[in-house]
């Protein structure tokens, strides 16, 4: 319940501050996890009860895994030095490459035009994009943002660019289009004038809507993504105290989300140059920045619940020891959870377009760094301010640390 909440937590987020497909994303989201509520914790609860009730045998694993890291124990608190100084120098370089290198950002965030233009055939949208590049060059020689999508059907694309933004002059208007044309003319009818294309007839080809993004625009919808992450980060840390009782898990979880948004944006930051595929900054990324956000507190509250779990019923283990039992005993799910989502993901990125590789990258990024964070950042952090409160408040201690470990 409290790992889907959160989630259902920033698909609200994001249907709040975003804007168009952000909030149909956002539906999205939200919708799946309100039916995951239902399959999962009531359907799949129902028929599992119900077999068991009648007596029947039910096995929920095969040969091979029956005793995959049922025996596994590993004493994750007493490494949690090393987690620190590799987040912390991890950390250091994503901001220090924010910094130096900057983001390319997407019309989004900058400001552009956006054109919907009609064909009269089936067009490729990443080739369309390959061949505007080149066009929709600056005087210093530098490639501008251009972005083109299948709209409605594969004869109709939405292409983007901030090409001459800063240029509010009609001249600059007209000069895009004319670029715009001269990049698109061998996909269009030999026949097809400029004239033509600026101003179709009701069904033929050419410019069917334009819009233009303004800087004052791109940036409302740039705060509104910074708000929706830190919106995000506070509603989950309310959320984590509301339903833990405890500051130190909360700032345990921010901790590790805040690590996971820095890494992330650090990747993007020190790669966008070097990758064969388009890293931007826009709307996209905040969606995948948010579902990232998601899907890491969702791992953490799993180790947090395993943890409160073990409070009420290890007394006689030391602080350290309960957490190392609580993190080890959730590691199947973990891997479990971790495995099947990054498969998932790595497919999309291999075989999808490549106006999805961009995303799917940060997800990659967000999933591997998620699940590391939820057991090196959220409990480690969690466990050093608890400790600090002295563990014989926290729970009656009665066996040293030392102990746990030489038992296991």
């Amino acid at each position: 319940m409290d790992g889907h909440l959160t989630t259902l937590l920033t698909a609200g987020v994001l249907f709040l501050f975003g804007t168009g497909p952000i909030k149909g994303f956002a539906l999205t989201l939200g919708i799946g996890i309100l039916m995951t509520f239902f399959t999962s914790v009531l359907i799949s609860r129902a028929m599992i009860f119900s077999r068991l009730n009648k007596g029947k045998h039910l096995s929920v694993w095969t040969a091979a895994t029956k005793n995959l890291f049922r025996n596994t124990w590993i004493d994750f608190i007493g490494k949690r030095k090393y987690a620190y100084i590799i987040s912390a120098v991890l950390t250091v370089i994503s901001i220090a490459s924010i910094a130096i290198n900057g983001f390319k950002y997407g019309i989004d965030f900058t400001g552009g035009r956006n054109y919907v233009v009609r064909f009269d055939k089936a067009v490729n949208a990443e080739d369309i994009e390959g061949k505007l590049v080149t066009i929709f060059k600056t005087e210093d020689g530098k490639n501008s943002s251009v972005e083109a999508k299948t709209f409605g059907n594969d004869s109709q694309l939405k292409i983007s660019t901030d090409y001459l933004i800063d240029d509010e002059s009609l001249q600059a208007d007209q000069t895009v289009e004319q670029k715009l044309y001269e990049g698109l003319k061998t996909s269009l009818p030999a026949n097809t004038t400029v004239r033509d294309f600026k101003a179709p007839e009701k069904g033929h080809v050419g410019i069917i809507s334009s819009e233009k993004v303004g800087p004052t625009v791109a940036d409302d919808i740039k705060t509104h993504g910074i708000l929706a992450v830190v919106a995000a980060l506070g509603g989950i840390f309310i959320y984590i105290l509301i339903r833990f009782r405890k500051w130190q898990f909360s700032l345990g979880a921010v901790a590790a989300l805040f690590h996971d948004a820095v890494i992330i944006l650090g990747a993007y930051s020190l790669l966008h140059k070097f990758m064969p595929f388009n890293m931007e900054i826009n709307q996209d990324f905040v969606a995948a920045i948010l579902t990232v956000l998601g899907y890491s507190i969702n791992d953490t509250v799993i180790i947090f619940d395993r943890i409160r779990e073990y409070l009420r019923e290890k007394k006689s283990l030391t602080l350290a020891g309960l957490f190392d039992d609580s993190i080890s005993s959730t590691l199947g799910r973990t891997f479990n959870t971790s495995f099947t989502t990054i498969m998932v993901i790595l497919a999309i990125f291999i075989f999808g377009g490549d106006n999805l590789r961009g995303f799917m990258f940060a997800m990659l990024i967000g999933i591997g760094f998620g699940t590391y964070s939820s057991i090196f950042v959220a409990s480690a952090i969690a466990y050093d301010f608890l400790k600090t409160g002295k563990e014989d408040e926290v729970h009656g201690k009665t066996t040293s640390n030392k102990e746990v470990l030489a038992s296991k």
